[in-house]
């Protein structure tokens, strides 16, 4: 089978995991190990007793004149009380290994100790020395621990095999106990260790939690490079994400001046080509005028775009507040539709911020905010607000005779014009579409309770 360590989001988690695991592995061979140690150490204690046993019962033993096996006085008085948990036993193996009783303790009440199958063939393998064993029944039921050992006695060629037993109750209390304080004593300590590591961990890893706060300032627009100082290990990493940034921003300056020099070098030859048209009557001046106007609108539009998609890529660190932007709109709109008498209500709390460049925003509600008065009657409302962290959503509205649903994606696409009556390229809410999504964010048009167009906004915000 192959182990693998599951993924893991936190880096923390993964290594406090790690850790317990292998803590956790120690402490449980550990406690393993110590009862198993104290288990055989008391249980050596009780073999040299049982051992002292068979010895004075192999003193005691002599062969009668008839052959018999003869067992003289044992001095242990506790083998003389009917089932005072210590026993001895003497008995003859036959050819097929089985034993027949010769002799035993008073103690035992007329019982026989426990043995294992193929025990004459053990012992017969380890002659003269002593085999131990656990048996889970005594006479009186209890858990005893036997020692055997076969031997020869002077006088008989046949050999025999001494037992003695003594009740191991009190050994096996003691090692439960042993065992109880001791896995208590070690799960104790896995929890200190695993706390242990959790705070080393916490502390060795705070530079890398910092370095990721740095960056997000960064993206957050409250900064525009990695601030402070870092261990050695991670200072390279800091300074190339602030070498990475510098580079960033340099390619967006590079790309500006680029879009300049083109958007100059179009230009001017289509400012000669409108005014060696003039006034001009004919179809050929007509022509000219209206493509060069078009060719103009079509640069202009293509270069807003190219600027907007740059700066939204590399805009690390620009923060734009929203109500100041609604704020300077909505006073030069009104006064351009001063005619109708338009009124633009808006709302927006006062920490409320795009992530993204100020020319930006404003090119974005400055054609929303315009094209609502330029159709409207007299009410134009903005109303933006946070959504989820890190987006806000902005809606335009206004009371004029809206959009109809089927034309609603046609309306977005570049160039389209509802009504061709009223001035205008088409190009705004495309613009404003395109500029949106450079951003990441999203334009959905539907109908207001005012009567008019809905357009709702899913930007990028920057947190307070």
């Amino acid at each position: 089978m192959r182990w693998e360590l599951r993924p893991s989001r936190s880096l923390t988690r993964r290594l406090i995991w790690l850790a317990a695991g292998w803590i956790g592995l120690a402490l449980i061979v550990t406690g393993i190990v110590l009862t198993s140690v104290f288990q055989e150490s008391a249980f050596r204690r009780l073999g040299s007793t049982l051992n002292e046993t068979i010895d004075e019962v192999v003193v005691a033993s002599s062969i009668t004149p008839e052959g018999q096996i003869f067992i003289g006085e044992i001095r242990d008085a506790r083998t003389e009380r009917l089932l005072s948990g210590k026993y001895w036993m003497v008995a003859e193996p036959d050819a097929s290994g089985e034993l027949s009783v010769v002799a035993g303790s008073d103690s035992l009440g007329g019982s026989v100790l426990e043995y294992e199958p193929g025990l004459v063939e053990r012992l017969k393998g380890a002659f003269g020395q002593t085999v131990s064993y656990s048996a889970d029944y005594g006479p009186k039921g209890e858990p005893l621990r036997i020692a055997a050992s076969i031997k020869t006695l002077p006088g008989r060629d046949q050999p025999v095999v001494f037992f003695a037993g003594v009740d191991r109750t009190d050994v096996d209390a003691d090692t439960r106990q042993f065992a109880t304080v001791t896995w208590l004593a070690l799960v104790l300590l896995g929890l200190g260790l695993v706390l242990a590591v959790f705070v080393q961990v916490r502390i060795g890893l705070r530079p890398l939690y910092d370095l990721d706060h740095s960056i997000a300032e960064v993206h957050k627009g409250r900064s525009n490079r990695v601030q402070g100082t870092y261990p050695r290990e991670i200072q390279p990493l800091a300074d190339q994400v602030n070498l990475l940034l510098e580079h960033s921003q340099e390619t967006v300056e590079r790309q500006r001046t680029h879009v300049g020099n083109l958007a100059h070098a179009l230009k001017t030859p289509l400012a000669v080509m409108l005014a060696e048209a003039g006034n001009q009557q004919g179809a050929l001046p007509d022509i000219v005028r209206r493509q060069a106007r078009i060719m103009r609108d079509q640069v202009e539009h293509h270069l807003r775009r190219a600027r907007a998609a740059a700066r939204a890529a590399h805009g690390l660190g620009e923060s734009t507040p929203v109500g100041d932007v609604i704020d300077e709109l909505a006073v030069m709109i009104e006064r351009v539709f001063d005619e109708k008498g338009l009124e633009i209500d808006w709302r927006a709390p006062d920490d409320l911020a795009f992530r993204g460049e100020r020319q930006d925003l404003q090119e974005i509600f400055g054609n929303l905010i315009e094209n609502a008065g330029k159709w409207s009657k007299r009410r134009v409302r903005v109303l933006a607000g946070p959504s989820i962290p890190g987006q806000m959503v902005v809606v335009v509205e206004d009371d004029g005779p809206g959009i109809p649903e089927e034309q609603r994606d046609a309306a977005l696409k570049r160039g389209t014009r509802m009504d061709e009556d009223t001035p205008g390229t088409g190009l705004g809410l495309s613009i404003v579409d395109e500029l949106v999504r450079a951003y990441g964010g999203r334009l959905t048009l539907g109908s207001s309770e005012m009567g008019g167009l809905k357009v709702m906004l899913d930007l990028p915000a920057a947190d307070a």
